[in-house]
C-alpha cells in the first residue's frame, strides 16, 4: 500500500536525523523510519501547479518542489540493483526527482538510465570505484549496468532523470543519429550494456536548459492524460539543446577504455582531412599498432576505412546542401585530387558524386515573402 509524504517533508526529516544522530540513511530507510513514526499519510492531494518556470530564481522553484507529493511504499529492501518497475511508476516514461541530501553511501546499478543535472552547488559522484565531484551545470547520463552513486551534502540542488532504456533509445538515439563519428560512437558504446559508461555535459548557466527540466519536472508530478507524452517531449527538448549546444565538448568514459579513446575520437572527428595514422600516433603517444588495434575495437573500423567513410559522410552534406564545386567538395573533405575523390565516391555509392548531386541536391527555392 503505498502511503504519501511531501518533497519538503521528507528532506527535512532527512536532513534533521543526520543532524540529531550523525546518521545517515538510504531513500527506502527514511520510508521505513517515517512509516514507522507515524509520518506517512494515506492520502495527499497533489497541488495544482501552474506558471511560466523558467523565470523563476532556483529558490522559487525549491518551493513547488517542496509542495510535490512523493509516493512511498515501507517495507522495501535496500538493494544494490534497482529496476525500473521499483522507481518509475507505471505508464510512464520518465520519473524526476530532486535527489535527496545526506544519504548514506550506496552504490548502486540499475536496468534504466540515470541522468544528474546539478542546479546548484556541487556534488560527489562514484562511478565504479572512481570519485569525482560535480559542478554547477554539469549534467551526467549514466548508462545501465554502471555502478554509481550520488551524494549531496549543504544548500546544493541536484535533479534526477530516470528514463526507461526503451524510452531513451527512442527519444535520444534518435537525436544522436548524425553521421559524425562521435555519433556513432556513442550510440554503440551505449547500446553495449555490458561496459559501464557515462556522458557528461558542461553546461555552464543554461538557462533554457534548465527550464525544459523545470517544466518535465512539473509534468512528471502531473497525472492526466497529457502529462507522459508532454514530459517527454520536454526532455526531447532538452536532448536536443545539449547536442545543439555542447556535442563537441561533451565527454565520455568508459570504465574498461577509460577516457582517452573519446578524445582520440574527438581529435580524429576535427582533423580528418589531413590525419595520418603515425601523426594521430604522434600526438597522442602510442604505437601505431597499438593504435590501429584501439581504433578497431572500439569503432568496428581501422583507421584508414573510417578516415574515408568521415570523408564521404561530410562530401553528401556539401553536396546535398551547398552549391561547392565537386572539386572544392574533394578539397574540403581531405581529397587532393578530385579524380581520386570521383573514384572513391563511385566505387562506395555506385554513382558519381555529380549524379548523386542530382538526385539527393535541396533545390527548394528560399521562401521570399516580399516577392
Amino acid at each position: 500500500m503505498p502511503y504519501y509524504i511531501t518533497y519538503g517533508e521528507f528532506q527535512k526529516q532527512m536532513t534533521n536525523f543526520y543532524r540529531q544522530y550523525g546518521k545517515r540513511m538510504q531513500f527506502v530507510e527514511m520510508t521505513d523510519y517515517l512509516y514507522r513514526k507515524g509520518l506517512l499519510q494515506e492520502t495527499l492531494e497533489m497541488p495544482q501547479v501552474t506558471g511560466f518556470f523558467e523565470n523563476m530564481s532556483d529558490d522559487e522553484f525549491e518551493d513547488i518542489i517542496d509542495s510535490f507529493v512523493l509516493s512511498l511504499t515501507p517495507q522495501i529492501p535496500s538493494s544494490s540493483s534497482v529496476v525500473e518497475a521499483d522507481i518509475i511508476p507505471p505508464k510512464r516514461d520518465v520519473f524526476i526527482i530532486r535527489h535527496p541530501k545526506f544519504t548514506r553511501p550506496n552504490p548502486h546499478t540499475h536496468n534504466f538510465f540515470e541522468i544528474n543535472y546539478v542546479v546548484r552547488g556541487t556534488c560527489q559522484f562514484t562511478f565504479e570505484d572512481e570519485t569525482s565531484t560535480l559542478q554547477e551545470g554539469e549534467l551526467c547520463i549514466i548508462a545501465p549496468s554502471s555502478s554509481h552513486d550520488i551524494l549531496i551534502e549543504d544548500h546544493s540542488i541536484v535533479y534526477t532523470i530516470m528514463l526507461r532504456k526503451s524510452s531513451f533509445d527512442t527519444i535520444f538515439f534518435s537525436l544522436l543519429s548524425g553521421k559524425d563519428l562521435l555519433s556513432y560512437f556513442f550510440r554503440k558504446i551505449l547500446q553495449d550494456d555490458t561496459s559501464p559508461n557515462f556522458l557528461l555535459f558542461t553546461t555552464a548557466q543554461n538557462d533554457e536548459l534548465k527550464a525544459f527540466i523545470r517544466n518535465a519536472m512539473v509534468e512528471c508530478h502531473r497525472y492526466d492524460s497529457y502529462s507522459n507524452s508532454s514530459c517527454i517531449n520536454w526532455i526531447n527538448l532538452m536532448f536536443s539543446n545539449l547536442l545543439r549546444n555542447y556535442s563537441e565538448s561533451m565527454q565520455f568514459h568508459n570504465y574498461h577504455i577509460g577516457t582517452d579513446f573519446s578524445v582520440i575520437l574527438q581529435y580524429i572527428q576535427h582533423h580528418y582531412q589531413e590525419l595520418s595514422l603515425s601523426s594521430l600516433a604522434e600526438e597522442f603517444h602510442y604505437s601505431e599498432p597499438y593504435l590501429s588495434t584501439m581504433i578497431r575495437e572500439n569503432t568496428g573500423y581501422n583507421f584508414t576505412d573510417l578516415v574515408r567513410r568521415l570523408r564521404l559522410a561530410h562530401a553528401i552534406e556539401y553536396l546535398e546542401n551547398s552549391n561547392l564545386k565537386i572539386s572544392e567538395i574533394a578539397a574540403q573533405v581531405g581529397y587532393k585530387s578530385t579524380d581520386h575523390f570521383s573514384r572513391v565516391f563511385r566505387t562506395t555509392y555506385q554513382v558519381s558524386p555529380v549524379q548523386y548531386r542530382k538526385q539527393h541536391h535541396n533545390n527548394e527555392e528560399s521562401f521570399n515573402p516580399f516577392i
